[in-house]
């Protein structure tokens, strides 16, 4: 059955996800994780994207990220970001060969979804039982989110801003929404979006697409959309 292609589309946000060749671990020694936010947090500037979220696992990474005006920025972000991290672990460890699958995957993000995705992403760890609590996770944007930790890499995200009226109470209305159990259905359709290379949103979401690129996007299963705010 062939690939479905990437949709990338200028100025939304997009889940990604990348994972090692072979489900191989891309993230082996601490330096590791350390070396790739770096990098991300300068090639987001050379390429002029906006980073709203992320999550490394041992063997894969999660980002969610704008293009801005340029789609094909997105592609040359991540074609670098993997090129980095497989010269950095192929000169450490003396091997050869890739590191990263060929192709990642990506799923163009409808507003009213991107809290849905940010906590997706802050709770992967906890999802697959890495650990019991998400802030229990060093390698997620949770800790840069909520406080003065991280590197420096979030950009706000869409919708931030209804959370309440400063960011005290913008903070303390997020760990609630975060604490609180995301519906089964709605972790589905994220995670089965951006393995598809499909739409996380709604049927308004694949309308409004389908008015900008001439195809209908259809994503396999239904899912409800969910509540604007926390």
């Amino acid at each position: 059955m062939p690939r479905k292609r990437r949709v990338v589309l200028p100025g939304y946000p997009h889940h990604i996800l990348h994972r090692g060749h072979n489900r191989q671990a891309v993230f082996k020694e601490e330096e590791d994780y350390s070396k790739y936010l770096a990098d991300v947090k300068e090639l987001k500037r050379t390429f002029g994207l906006d980073v709203y979220a992320w999550c490394l696992l041992p063997n894969e990474v999660h980002l969610l990220v704008n293009p801005g005006d340029d789609a094909a920025a997105m592609g040359e972000f991540m074609k670098s970001l993997a090129a980095r991290m497989t010269r950095f672990r192929n000169a450490r460890e003396a091997r050869r060969g890739t590191l990263w699958e060929s192709r990642y995957r990506s799923s163009p993000v409808q507003e009213s979804w991107m809290l849905p995705c940010v906590r997706f992403l802050e709770t992967l760890p906890v999802q697959e039982e890495w650990v019991p609590n998400a802030d229990g996770y060093r390698w997620t944007s949770l800790a840069e989110r909520l406080g003065p930790g991280g590197v420096g890499v979030l950009d706000t995200v869409p919708g931030w801003q209804t959370l309440g009226l400063d960011e005290v109470r913008r903070r303390q209305a997020y760990t609630t929404y975060l604490n609180a159990a995301a519906p089964e259905w709605e972790q589905e359709l994220i995670r089965n979006a951006v393995e598809r290379n499909q739409l996380t949103g709604d049927a308004d979401f694949a309308d409004e697409v389908e008015a900008i690129t001439g195809n209908r996007i259809s994503n396999r299963g239904r899912g409800r959309p969910p509540k604007k705010d926390p």
